[in-house]
């Protein structure tokens, strides 16, 4: 059982002490018709005289963020949703009776007050306090002032404490929120239906990841979290839904660091009769919308580095970002037993069951990825990596996709889908393969999947864009635990 500090005792005695007056320490509901900010907006540029003049009386609410005591009065800032403004507390304005109960409340209570508006002698506007209301009473203290919460770890674990401290991160997440927004409206612009799909399903498919899995009692089945919503996006396709998009959680049972984190957000979009290279002009026009709303400009900074997100964007082969950005031959490109020795050459881990094209990205995503800052669209990537991307028509070796980078990072992976219902349940079959042999990130057999593409999936092109490291960009944050309200974190 966790020890109670004396500040805590000290909390809880006050707590006594109100109660035994009678009031109570979580009434329900408080009527407010004033903010902080709409405060500052409408009397922050009055001249003082005309301010004292008018008699208006407004009602607020807030956390009481601090306080300076002078015996028979109080100077308190409160804090709410819109920001921080103060109020001044004298007895003989609020009554004994009340200002009994106020001198029991802390810093980090939340009260209602009314009264009107003045300027203090350095000319900061303030809430002359007719009444005051205690609304919620406390018992930890907030973070030293001066201080505020920097053990980066509590800062995840206890995110509520966070934003009541850190200015910062609650700007982060209004930001974050602005740019779905951002999204949502550019999709919805352009006619397409936002939908919801299965979280739960009985064949995890549409990425090479781990699932979660879990079991169904009623149905007596496993079932997993979903990895990607895109084969049953295609099969709404299928269904004749021709644009469609769903921004949703994906589940991925893999590794934590700056960029991962096992539950995440995603965009995903699917488009009839279009081409991977529409997708790529497609994400410029949506990248350049959401900076255009949220930044005002197409150049941004992150982490120290100037980021110009103004169209056209740089377009490269894997293979040819290899060859000029990791020092990649041909005959590594092309001779497994070759990029085995380059990779080992790196020191980058492989596995058995690695082909060459998952060879060639592992030493893409080491040697390459970190430096493309500037966003940057990778494309032919090879076909045994790519089960659901339509292959080439001049090369089959490789297909129609790509993959974008930013920051040095991947950001969104697109391609122009594959509809041929026998070439995929081939590729399905060698990603079973796979999986006999030991890559639990292979995928399965989705023969239902099949079935639909064989009532006919048109020409379509899909892609999803990681909403996270998207916010992580444009937020200028280092880690994506920093653009997650409750990210995941190993028990204590």
């Amino acid at each position: 059982m966790e020890k109670k500090t004396n500040v805590i005792q000290d909390r809880i005695k006050k707590a006594d002490a109100l109660r035994d007056m009678g009031v109570n320490l979580y009434p329900a509901g408080y009527d407010i018709d004033m903010t902080a900010a709409k405060a500052i907006e409408k009397f922050g540029q009055v001249d003082t005289k005309i301010l004292e003049a008018q008699k208006e009386t407004f009602s607020m609410a807030g956390r009481i963020m601090s306080l300076r005591n002078f015996g028979k009065a109080c100077f308190i800032h409160i804090k709410d949703v819109t920001g921080r403004i103060q109020a001044y507390i004298r007895r003989d304005n609020v009554g004994e009776d009340q200002y009994k109960i106020f001198k029991l409340m802390d810093v980090g209570d939340f009260v209602g007050m009314r009264g009107s508006f003045f300027r203090t002698r350095t000319d900061e506007l303030t809430l002359l306090a007719d009444e005051i209301h205690l609304l919620c009473k406390t018992m930890r203290p907030l973070p030293e002032k001066w201080h505020g919460l920097t053990d980066i770890e509590i800062r995840y674990r206890q995110r509520y404490l966070d934003l009541v401290v850190n200015d910062k991160v609650k700007e982060i997440f209004v930001l974050r929120s602005r740019i779905i927004q951002s999204i949502r409206d550019f999709f919805v612009q352009r006619d397409f239906l936002e939908v919801e799909t299965p979280m739960m399903q009985p064949i995890p498919g549409g990425a090479t990841a781990k699932p979660f899995k879990t079991y169904h009692n009623a149905l007596g089945m496993d079932l997993y979290l979903r990895i990607a919503p895109e084969l049953y996006l295609k099969r709404l396709v299928v269904g004749g839904l021709e644009r469609v998009f769903e921004i949703n959680r994906n589940f991925r049972n893999e590794g934590i660091s700056v960029q991962h984190n096992p539950e995440f957000t995603m965009i995903e979009f699917y488009i009839a009769y279009a081409t991977y290279g529409d997708l790529m002009t497609l994400t410029e026009e949506l990248f350049s919308d959401v900076l255009q709303e949220v930044h005002g400009s197409h150049v941004i900074e992150y982490q120290n580095k100037t980021i110009d997100f103004t169209p056209p964007w740089k377009k490269i082969s894997l293979f040819d970002a290899l060859r000029e950005m990791a020092g990649v031959n041909d005959e590594v490109i092309t001779n497994i037993g070759a990029a085995k020795d380059f990779a080992g050459s790196k020191e980058i881990v492989l596995t058995k069951q690695d082909n060459l094209g998952k060879i060639l990205a592992k030493i893409f995503d080491q040697l390459v990825e970190p430096h493309l800052i500037a966003p940057t669209f990778i494309t032919g990537y090879p076909t045994e990596i790519s089960p659901l991307s339509r292959r080439n028509d001049e090369d089959p070796d490789i297909t129609d996709r790509f993959e974008l980078f930013i920051g040095g990072r991947e950001i969104a992976n697109g391609f122009t889908e594959l509809n041929d219902p026998i070439d995929q349940k081939e590729r399905f079959l060698e990603q079973v393969a796979l999986r006999e042999s030991g890559d639990d990130e292979a995928q399965f057999m989705d023969d239902d999947y099949v079935r639909a593409l064989e009532y006919g999936l048109p020409p379509t092109a899909g892609e999803g864009i990681g909403i996270d490291r998207l916010v992580m960009l444009l937020s200028d944050s280092p880690s994506i635990r920093d653009v997650i309200f409750f990210p995941q974190m190993r028990a204590k």
